[in-house]
């Protein structure tokens, strides 16, 4: 082979290569004008709507799922517009039962938190924005849902990332998806040698007298002369008299800092009205003439 066939070879060559680089990144660029472009849609359409919890809910999940599904018919167009890779493919899934079987196998996961991410956007137990626990483990507002996970962020603005298939098997407690408002159970013991009619006056006094406590009684509750705050005996234990208090606020955020602020005045207020909080003690008694050993 002369010089001039080299020259010849080396051009077809390159040609050829870069005809498939150019292919590879019209398909990619392709691709990002296409995401891009459904994403503008899809906010456009939700900055029109009444962007209410559902709404948001429904865009983040449909934003998610476009990335990934643009992606993955990138990566098929790339692998059919590449002779060599083509053929891999088609010779891998015609001739490896097994290893496709192998790879649903390791995928069932991943398809399955795609099943359940689904189910959560369509049924709706929960929306962004929602304030929700996940069994007894994680509680927190849904900040994002994806394909695969739902993001929760903790009220110590921590992120959770919880698999949908996991959210799918337990139970959700939603405190969002209707009516926010909360009933906040304060309780506080007191001795027996206490004033029990007062405590329980000075109880229901401190809750309605805190500015987030709010008045949830009905029409018909209001006639029967039911107390904003009713304060009830819940336990007669061996150290103390438990009372408590049920008041409501605007929502469970809320709820946990006036929880939180009654704690305080409760304890501030029994202190000048000489209410005993008591707490655990002793008493020895030695028999006589015993005096009492240091023991290791």
């Amino acid at each position: 082979m002369n010089l001039t066939d080299e020259l010849d070879h080396l051009r077809q060559k390159l040609g050829f290569d870069l005809l498939l680089l150019g292919k590879v990144v019209l398909i990619v660029v392709a691709a990002f004008i296409l995401e891009q472009t459904a994403t503008f849609l899809m906010k456009r359409a939700y900055l029109r709507s009444d962007q209410d919890p559902e709404d948001r809910t429904r865009y983040r999940f449909l934003r998610n799922a476009n990335r990934l599904i643009v992606a993955i018919l990138a990566f098929i167009g790339i692998i059919y517009s590449v002779p060599s890779l083509k053929h891999f493919a088609v010779t891998l899934f015609a001739g490896a039962g097994i290893l496709v079987a192998l790879l649903g196998l390791a995928a069932k996961d991943a398809f399955g938190n795609i099943i359940s991410g689904v189910f959560i956007v369509s049924f709706k137990p929960f929306r962004v924005g929602d304030l929700i626990r996940v069994g007894d483990k994680y509680q927190g507002v849904v900040e994002d849902i994806t394909l695969r996970h739902t993001v929760l962020n903790t009220f110590e603005n921590r992120r959770i990332i919880i698999p949908n298939a996991i959210i799918s098997d337990e139970v959700i407690t939603n405190s969002t998806i209707r009516d926010e408002a909360t009933c906040e159970f304060i309780e506080v013991g007191i001795s027996y040698e206490s004033d029990l009619d007062r405590a329980m006056a000075l109880m229901a006094e401190e809750c309605e007298q805190q500015p987030d406590c709010q008045d949830r009684r009905t029409a018909n509750e209001l006639e029967r002369g039911i107390p904003k705050v009713p304060v009830r005996l819940v336990l007669i234990a061996e150290s103390s008299i438990m009372l408590r208090a049920a008041a409501w606020a605007k929502d469970p955020v809320t709820s946990r800092s006036m929880h939180f602020d009654l704690n305080r005045r409760i304890k501030l207020r029994f202190d000048k009205e000489g209410i005993e909080i008591p707490y655990p003690h002793r008493t020895i008694t030695y028999k006589s003439g015993q005096a009492p050993t240091a023991t290791a």
